[in-house]
């Protein structure tokens, strides 16, 4: 997943895959989901996006490991 926010025309863009869209579903004014043939969700746009969310929370993440998953090294 990659997130590019453009503060010139003030749009967020979620890329969360490689596959090029084929069409778009307009969710409400300024939010559209890029989607294949086959349906799937390859990114959401969002437009006028610092009305609509909070910015920083969108360009900052939290990683909540599983300790299980992680390898402890000897």
């Amino acid at each position: 997943m990659r997130v590019h926010y453009d503060a010139n025309i003030d749009a967020i863009y979620i890329k969360l895959g490689n596959q090029k869209p084929d069409g778009v579903v307009e969710l409400s004014e300024g939010v559209n989901l890029d989607t294949t043939s086959e349906d799937k969700i390859v990114g959401i746009e969002i437009l006028n996006a610092s009305k609509k969310m909070n910015i920083k929370t969108i360009l900052s993440y939290e990683l909540d490991l599983d300790n299980k998953l992680i390898r402890k090294s000897a």
